[in-house]
Order: C-alpha cells, then structure tokens, then sequence
C-alpha cells in the first residue's frame, strides 16, 4: 500500500487501508491506533484543525459535563502523566488544547486532509474496496472506512419563517467559531439544552438583555466546579490504571459511589440524605444516585421530585419556577450540568419565554414575534437547538454498500445497525458510537476507544486468516435491534420527547438510538464476538461474492 500525500488534491485515487472521517477524540485515536498496526490511513476533517465537538462548540461557558480525569484518553500512560488538567471540569479552549497536544505528540496531523469533507463512500463488490470521495477533489479508494464523525455534530436548525430576514446576527452555538460581542446587545438564545444551559449565565453578563425562548424545561445539576490543587492532581496521576478499570466497569465510564440502601424500602430521612449528598457531589453522577433510576418508575420519581425541589429552591418567582419545572421523568432527557444556570432568572435583564404558552409566529428585520402578536426586539439571535444525532453526519454523504444500496435506503424505516459499529450490506463500514450503541449513555472517551481497538483488532483477524472483508448477518442485525428497544422500553427514555428517540428531526424515525444496558453487558458481547471469531459476522475471502 502506498502513503497518502497530505498535501494537495490527488490526481488519481491513492490506496490506502482505512480511511477515517473526522478528527475529533475517535479520529484521532482512530489514526494513532491503525498507523501503530502497520495500516496506511487517510483521514478527512470538514474543520480547519483537529478537536471534532471542541473544534466547533465553541460558545461562552461550553464545558465537558463529565470529569476531565475520565474525559480524556486511557491508552497512553505516558499521556495521562505529562497532561494536568486544570479544573474539574475542563473548559472547550482546554480540551481543545489537549486534542492538539496529543495530535502533536503522536504526529497525527500529517494523516489528515483539513476543511475537507467526505461527500461519497461507495462499495466495489468485485474488488470489495471502498471508494471515498471528498469535496476537495481527492478520491482514495481503501479497504476499511471508519465514520468517527461524533453522535452530535449535525446541527439542527428551528424552522422560524423569516429568520433569514432578521437584520441582525445568527449564530450557532454548534459553530461559534469567532468573536462575538455581545456587550450591550438584545440577546435571544432558543432551545435549552446543555449549551444554552452553559452558556446562558455567561451571555446575559454581557448582554443588555436576554431571552430564552423555551419549549421544553430541563433537569440541570450543579457542577460545582473547581480547580485541581496539586495534591489532588498527583494522587490522580499515581492511581490512574486502578482507576481506569474501576471506571470501565461501571454502567456509565464513571467511579461513583454506590447508595447502602435500597431506595424503595429505605426511610425518607435515609433517602433524603443520600440524595444530598449526591447533590453535593453534583454533575452527571446524579443520574447513578440509584442503580436503577432510570428502569424503576417508582425511584426515578423519587430521584426526579428531589432534583425539582433543587430547582425550585434556586428561583425567586413562583411563576417562572413553575415553567422551569421539567414534567417528564428524571434523565429521560439528556441530563444537563450547569454553573448558576437557574440564578439567572432571578435578574431583571434576563427574561424567559416559555413557548408551550407562546410559540414563535416568526422572525423580521428587528426580532422575534410570537404567536400571540407580541415582537421581542432582538440584535442576536442564538441558535441552540441541537443535533440530528448519531445519524445525521453518516446520512449527510453519499454511502452505498453491496449492490449500491444507499444508507438512506437501508434506514428508511430504522437505524438499522449490530452493535451500533456495523451495518449489514456495508463491509468494512464501521461507526464509531453510532445508533445502537452506549456512547451517548457512556463517557464518550473509553467507548470510543473501545471501539476502535475492536476494529483494529478485527482488521488484525482478517488479515491473518486470509480474509478481506467483515460484516454482520441480517439475523445479528435484527437481533441487535430488538435487543436494544426492548431494553429502552423497560426504561424512562421513550416517554420524552428527544434526540435519543429522534423526536428533534422532522420526518426521523421514532425509536431509541442508544444502548441502555449499561457498559459492562455492552462490553460483553464485543468480548465474546472476538472469543469466538465473530460469530455474528459473515467473513469473506477476496474470491466470494
């Protein structure tokens, strides 16, 4: 196999072994990972440099709402003693400054073509190769394609008639790339998910006033940030391999200890002072505060009414409170993490616009106008109204499999997927945290490195067996979806509206687009896969069709 030229568009297609798409967290491990087993790879990044979501996300306030000591790579153990992360909870220019450390320390740049992007992957069943072609005009045909493109890195844009009317700024809280001042400035954010959550406090220090155009409330939990002291940053440091598989064997990539009591025959007292002290701890964690809070309706409720009365607690006015107050079940959403979020409301230069009384009509030269006639007068106009998640990038580009089947075609009806890593009819196609799988449910990090030493390894099987290409029966396929909805239904998810159930996208199919089990059955079934060589996979020799 050759070396791809990272220069310039090539002239003729260039042969490699894997093609990766994207460079964020999973690209670039992805690279490392490949070139490590002797691979050839090409890599294409649509930004300007490497970082994937913190490459992008680049608004006032954007955070990990997952500790930095686990939010980061396991793989090198003289990476985890060189970096020290600053702060509990690492800030976007922090961890975008540690993507780029690791992208110098291991050389990984040169793999990749920047402020590229992929437009087509088509399938060669004769030669079973993969031909991948990019906006800069390259095509590189390659053995193996690998989609590290992010479960959230699709914006979805409000459909607000006029909104390309307005006079004045829209901005994107996915693509907030320069900066912006808003000093003085008539401010809207819509949408109130996490990066409306984080950035909210911050923008309405700058800003003259702002508004927050809500549809849905959320459940947020305090991070508590804080810096590390260097005490606390040695005892790290010299605990990592312990505390990295402590964490891997945990239902969400993350150490938290565990309640001593069970929540349904506990006393109230036991109950309540359990629950503060997962307060205390805050942030994500909330949600292990009982191992099966998302699975019992009755703890969920139990869980979900504390964390309101949190809410609550935080709001001066009784109105605004009450439309802060989410109704669905506890985590049924994505659970939020916040600094003073909710404290915001009890400024006069902050104004909440709860849009299940009115709904937006549509957007002029000046601002917003809202159902019921009334026109907020705006200057910016934020947009942080989500992803069309964990499919949305892979349904972006042209990608045809066996007999020229679109992914379009294939997930017509269903994300159709087995062990959301493989597609059936698309060889050698892999996903990194793709539908079906536990990323979005998992610290992103470790599942995504899992994933990709899962295909290295695999790769590693089919070339010492004489084989040439790898995926999943029909059946495994089928199976695998069935597994995984009749997990989600025994759980709180389907009874919200969300980006997990595909409800943010107009036309998507309704159904659970991640794995709910928890990491360890997760894990377990690529484990056995391996030990048993792949039973779920049809194996091809280069001369089968």
């Amino acid at each position: 196999m050759s070396t791809p030229n990272p220069g310039p568009a090539a002239e003729a297609p260039v042969d490699v072994d894997v093609v990766v798409v994207g460079a964020g967290f999973a690209g670039l491990y992805g690279v490392h990972r490949f070139r490590t087993d002797g691979l050839s790879v090409r890599g294409f990044e649509r930004g300007s440099g490497v970082g994937g979501t913190w490459f992008w996300n680049r608004y006032p306030g954007a955070r990990c709402d997952i500790e930095s000591i686990y939010y980061s790579y396991s793989f090198s153990e003289e990476l985890q003693q060189e970096w020290t992360w600053t702060h509990r909870y690492a800030t976007q220019p922090e961890i975008l400054a540690y993507l780029n450390h690791v992208a110098d320390r291991f050389d990984l740049r040169k793999a990749f073509a920047f402020d590229t992007s992929v437009t087509s992957a088509v399938f060669d069943d004769e030669s079973q190769t993969w031909t991948v072609t990019a906006d800069n005009g390259e095509i590189v045909r390659c053995r193996f394609v690998v989609m590290a493109t992010g479960p959230l890195s699709t914006p979805v844009d409000p459909q607000i008639p006029g909104l390309t009317e307005f006079g004045g700024q829209v901005v994107r809280t996915s693509d907030w790339l320069d900066e912006i001042d808003l000093t003085g400035k008539r401010v809207g954010i819509v949408g109130t998910g996490s990066s409306c959550i984080q950035s909210a406090p911050i923008i309405a220090d700058e800003a003259e006033h702002l508004h927050v155009f809500q549809r849905t409330p959320q459940f947020s939990i305090p991070a508590w940030n804080r810096p590390y002291d260097e005490d606390e940053i040695a005892r790290i440091k010299a605990g990592y391999p312990r505390m990295r598989q402590d964490a891997w064997d945990t239902v969400g990539g993350i150490i938290y200890e565990q309640a001593d009591h069970d929540p349904l025959t506990a006393t109230p007292e036991q109950r309540q002072a359990w629950l503060e002290r997962t307060w205390a701890r805050g942030g994500y964690l909330m949600i292990a505060s009982y191992p099966n809070v998302v699975f019992n309706d009755e703890v969920n409720s139990m869980v979900g009414e504390f964390v309101k009365e949190k809410i609550r607690a935080r709001i001066h006015d009784e109105r605004v409170a009450d439309q802060l107050t989410p109704t669905y079940p506890f985590a049924a959403k994505r659970l939020c993490v916040d600094t003073d979020y909710f404290e915001i409301y009890n400024r006069e230069d902050v104004t909440l616009v709860d849009l299940r009384e009115h709904g937006i009509s549509h957007a002029d030269t000046g601002g917003i106008v809202l159902k019921d006639s009334s026109r907020i007068d705006l200057d910016v106009i934020v947009l942080a109204t989500g992803f069309h998640a964990l499919t949305g990038a892979i349904l972006g580009i042209d990608l045809r499999g066996r007999g020229g089947v679109t992914i379009q075609e294939k997930w017509s009806g269903s994300a159709a997927n087995h062990l959301g890593l493989t597609v059936a009819g698309f060889p050698n196609f892999f996903m990194v945290s793709g539908p079906g799988s536990i990323g979005v449910l998992y610290n992103m990090i470790p599942a995504a490195e899992q994933h990709i030493d899962f295909i290295a390894d695999a790769i590693a099987y089919l070339d010492s067996h004489g084989l040439t290409s790898i995926e999943p029966t029909e059946e495994a396929e089928k199976a695998w979806s069935a597994h995984v909805n009749e997990v989600a239904e025994q759980s709180v998810y389907p009874k919200a509206n969300t980006w997990y159930m595909g409800d943010n996208v107009p036309g998507k199919p309704r159904e659970f687009l991640a794995y709910a089990g928890g990491g360890p059955a997760y894990f377990e079934h690529f484990t056995k896969e391996q030990a048993e060589g792949y039973p779920s996979f049809v194996l091809r020799e280069r001369s089968s069709r």
